[in-house]
């Protein structure tokens, strides 16, 4: 479950690069097709996109049903096991009902992470034979520079996905589901034989699917000589420019994220369900869409790209807005159920509230929300692409510009230094849960 957490936070351009180098035209497993008569179809294309999107949202999915069988008791584990039900009719009349939903829930998410996906396409997707609108808007925007077009697509990619949320949600599913970090395992019962060979050997395909690409990114990563690209002035610039709005945006995430907690318990019933649903509605609009949208409003009267650091930050911490609520909206609600009425009766409100009640709670969470939006900024390819220059240049910008150049052995290099970067934030973010699940049990 740690490996399949990975992929959450992953840079899509880093998973891009390693997939490239392990289903590539000169990559390890079409090599090792090759040598026993095993064409493989080429990567860039239909397939490649399929291949990446499947890697991103397998365990995604994977996670959702998990957590939603660990709100199973743990009684009828007990009661199948005493009827002697076997596996198939604990899968019918156990597991079902509570994966159901869960299976709902995350066919919608997925199906608007694909619908709203960018950089896959962007790299993979070979052609306009394989395309999408936010890719279309892209190019009309940066290469024809035909505004017009622009604005049909954006209007049409905004019908597309609101028509989509309109489906799921009439049909029962919901976007925010599943997007916690955090899951329970079902009770282990007694299996057979077969079924063990079965599930073992689902985790093991499963299991060598996803970290194939963490084993492709180490081993081009040391290949390439990673002294002399961090002694490039490009690369440090770019290491440092990725920091700084990462950090910016991941702080503005925080505090958005506080203001709509702080709404959602102060509110009434019936508001209450806006405030902490408000943070899903961002991922009804892509990141590519809200730039278009910036850039076309902002044109006539500024320097676009000299504001480009400032749309980069806002547009990212909007991004990880649904995130950070995962994390802090909970554990604000606790503290506000626990502690409010004592503070009325006691007169603590304002500054002296939130230092000596709220900040001690909040502190955990806060710190997990931060950590995981500055690792979703770190990798953000999709406004940075529009807005980057060569004074603003992230490095998923740098990779994307060596790639595109064929320095593939620089790309490698750029792309480990980042999924470093981002998988340290990562296990910060997974100690910290471990840690805040620790002392709220105690």
């Amino acid at each position: 479950m740690r490996l399949f957490g990975l992929p959450l936070v992953l840079p899509q351009i880093v998973a891009v690069l390693a997939l490239a180098s392990l289903y590539g035209n000169q990559g390890y497993v079409t090599l090792s097709l090759q040598k026993i008569g095993v064409d493989m179809p080429s990567i860039y294309g239909l397939t490649g996109i399929l291949v990446a999107h499947v890697f991103f949202n397998l365990p995604l999915i994977v996670r959702i049903v998990l957590g939603a069988l660990g709100a199973m008791p743990p009684e009828y584990d007990r009661l199948a096991h005493q009827l002697s039900l076997g596996a198939w009719a604990r899968v019918i009349h156990i597991y079902w009902p509570f994966m159901r939903g869960s299976l709902f829930n995350a066919a919608a998410l997925v199906f608007m992470l694909c619908v709203t996906s960018f950089t896959v396409v962007l790299t993979l997707g070979g052609g306009p034979r394989a395309t999408t609108i936010e890719v279309a808007i892209y190019q009309a925007l940066t290469f024809d520079f035909d505004v017009a077009r622009a604005v049909v697509l954006t209007a049409l990619q905004l019908l597309l996905t609101s028509i989509s949320v309109g489906i799921f949600a009439f049909c029962g599913g919901e976007l925010q589901s599943g997007l916690s970090l955090n899951t329970q395992r079902p009770m282990v019962e007694r299996k057979s034989v077969w079924v063990r060979v079965l599930s073992v050997g689902a985790i093991m395909v499963c299991g060598v699917f996803i970290a194939a690409p963490f084993v492709a990114i180490v081993s081009k990563g040391l290949a390439a000589d990673l002294i002399k690209l961090l002694g490039q002035e490009t690369v440090r610039h770019a290491i440092l420019t990725s920091f700084t709005l990462g950090f910016c945006a991941a702080s503005l995430c925080v505090v958005l994220c506080l203001a709509l907690c702080e709404g959602a318990v102060q509110a009434g019933a019936r508001r209450r369900w806006l405030y902490a649903h408000a943070s899903s509605l961002i991922l009804v609009v892509p990141p590519i869409v809200l730039a278009a949208g910036w850039f076309l409003l902002l044109r006539p009267w500024v320097n676009i790209y000299a504001a480009a650091p400032y749309l980069v930050v806002v547009i990212n911490a909007a991004m990880a807005l649904p995130f950070a609520m995962r994390f802090l909206l909970p554990a604000r609600q606790i503290a506000h159920d626990r502690q409010s009425r004592l503070c009325a009766q006691l007169g603590i409100v304002g500054f002296n509230k939130w230092r000596h009640i709220l900040l001690p709670v909040l502190r955990g969470p806060m710190l997990i929300a931060f950590a995981f939006a500055f690792a979703l900024s770190l990798g953000d390819l999709g406004v940075i692409a529009l807005f980057g220059s060569e004074k603003v240049q992230t490095l998923p910008h740098l990779i994307l510009q060596r790639m595109g150049s064929y320095r593939t052995n620089d790309a490698a290099g750029l792309a480990f230094i980042l999924c470093c970067l981002t998988m340290a934030l990562m296990m910060f973010v997974d100690r910290r849960s471990a840690s805040t699940k620790a002392g709220d049990s105690s």
